[in-house]
């Protein structure tokens, strides 16, 4: 009887459990995506009490390029070591490199403090979409797109106004701390709910092949971001970061086929749908930071929004991104299909992007409103799928480095993104406004295509409309360029098989119901 009454209720407390856990993931994820839009909004503050104006891209460089560096390494450990104990590592990476940060007493230490707290950050999203991956089968994680998304969504609407805030009545250094609390919450919650299986490898770490990858995705990331600003795309600096980066990553790929133990095995590329997906992840990166970055800046600058929310201007595109994962989710889950989401969302981002390519001068607010909500509804049905289907096309034994590539994918995706339509973008504006301009014009972007607020009150009158009419024709060239890359994407997910997924549904085979690692109480 006794024995009974335990397996009637150990549904409910694992259930209860994995709320638990997901709450602390969620904070995590928080973290991760908040710092860099936090941050973001006390440069200005941070540079006027550090000084080293010439150095602050890198205070946001040494982040990017630590985090892309260290995904596929922390991936790997999660696999080899255990998710539990290699994720909690991360998060104290994380937690040291931010207070570091707002201990900082001058550039260059902020600088090397930033890149700490992105060697831990490499692991947070990575961990957080690796657990959940051990802990619910791939038909039932539908349910938690929404979350996710949500958090998401959250934390770029509310990054800028939070940042804004704690700058403005705690001092930027607070922009760092406020990680702190936060975190020591999810390591308390996570060390005493997740219990999973302990591993351990007897293979030793893929050293080579890590320090490779390294090398590979640093250059790309450097390249990328100097690219057309600190360097001419034709300079010297740049051919040599692509030719380092190539030999690396050529390098990295024979050895690969040689390591015991190797960091990203290429056996997983076999699979038709996770190649797939992670072309399809990066096509989503390289839209979604790209109209991040030039959505706010065209609502600015031509149809005059105030910068202090520049957040909420996102909020058409973003809710929209929310609604449509949950309902994904729900569909996913109940159904256990999911081949129309990728082809859909793909669809919407092309159609979304084309109609972003549209807006001029006369744009109302609202018609921009509803074409960002087109963009938003594409990937919704994108973000969380590309990730559920790669990780169900992989064995439980390497669902950390599915999860690791498909965010690097998605990383490198969003950076040569807003590379590529950046420059595209600054070239636009410049022609543009030597042309409607003259000399006045010319004069006013040579430092930088975009002009904050402060700077456009103070053109004439004739230079502004010049300048409002370049951006426009700048956003027009970076958003068909968006929408003919997520060409790209429509084409892959045409091409994605629809294997079903794995632990589907109330109706369990004796195969499907061999329990997967799930939350001890």
């Amino acid at each position: 009887m006794a024995d009974t009454q335990t397996v009637e209720t150990e549904p409910e407390k694992k259930q209860r459990s994995v709320r638990v856990v997901l709450l602390a993931l969620m904070i995590t994820m928080m973290l991760a995506m908040l710092d860099n839009m936090i941050v973001g909004t006390a440069m200005p503050t941070i540079v006027g009490e550090l000084g080293g104006l010439e150095h602050l891209s890198w205070v946001v460089t040494a982040y990017t390029l630590a985090t892309a560096a260290a995904t596929p390494l922390w991936g790997k450990l999660g696999d080899m070591y255990g998710r539990k104990g290699v994720f909690m590592t991360s998060i104290v990476l994380f937690l040291i490199g931010s207070a570091l940060s707002g201990m900082a007493q001058d550039m260059g230490q902020l600088i090397g403090f930033r890149a700490v707290q992105g060697l831990g950050a490499g692991g947070l999203m990575v961990g957080v979409m690796a657990i959940i991956g051990d802990l619910i089968p791939p038909r039932e994680r539908g349910k938690y797109q929404g979350m996710m998304a949500g958090v998401m969504a959250l934390a770029m609407i509310g990054g800028p106004l939070v940042g804004g805030t704690i700058t403005d009545n705690w001092g930027w250094r607070w922009s760092f701390y406020i990680n702190l609390p936060l975190g020591v919450v999810a390591l308390g919650l996570i060390s005493v709910v997740l219990h999973l299986p302990a591993k351990r490898a007897q293979a030793r770490i893929d050293y080579l092949g890590a320090a490779l990858l390294t090398v590979g995705i640093t250059s790309i990331v450097l390249v990328t971001t100097w690219g057309g600003t600190e360097y001419a795309w034709t300079s010297a600096r740049i051919m040599e970061l692509i030719g380092i980066g190539v030999a690396a990553l050529v390098g990295f790929v024979f050895w690969q086929t040689k390591a015991a133990e190797p960091v990203l095995p290429l056996h997983i590329f076999r699979s038709r749908n996770f190649t797939l997906m992670s072309i399809i992840g990066f096509i989503t990166g390289f839209v979604m930071f790209g109209a991040t970055l030039f959505l706010p800046l065209y609502q600015q600058s031509v149809q005059g929004a105030s910068a202090t929310n520049s957040g909420l201007l996102l909020l058409p595109m973003l809710g929209a991104m929310l609604v449509t994962s949950m309902v994904a989710g729900r569909v996913t889950t109940n159904s256990g299909r999911y081949y129309v989401f990728p082809v859909l969302g793909s669809v919407l981002m092309v159609v979304g992007l084309y109609l972003l390519s549209t807006m001029d001068t006369g744009t109302s607010r609202f018609t921009s409103g509803v074409f960002m909500a087109v963009v938003g509804l594409g990937m919704g049905c994108l973000m969380q799928i590309t990730m559920l289907v790669a990780q169900n096309s992989v064995e439980m034994k390497d669902m950390g480095v599915a999860s690791s590539s498909t965010t690097l994918f998605r990383t490198l995706g969003s950076s040569f993104g807003v590379a590529i339509m950046g420059a595209l973008f600054n070239h636009r504006v410049q022609d543009t406004m030597a042309e409607r301009g003259g000399e006045l014009g010319s004069k006013v972007t040579e430092q930088s295509a975009q002009l904050d607020a402060k700077s456009l009150e103070k053109l004439p009158d004739a230079v502004r409309e010049a300048y409002q009419y370049a951006v426009s024709a700048g956003t027009h060239s970076a958003f068909l360029l968006g929408s003919i890359v997520a060409v790209v994407a429509l084409v892959a997910a045409v091409f994605v098989k629809e294997v079903p997924l794995k632990g589907a549904g109330p109706q369990k085979s004796a195969d499907d119901a061999a329990p997967a690692p799930l939350v001890e109480v």
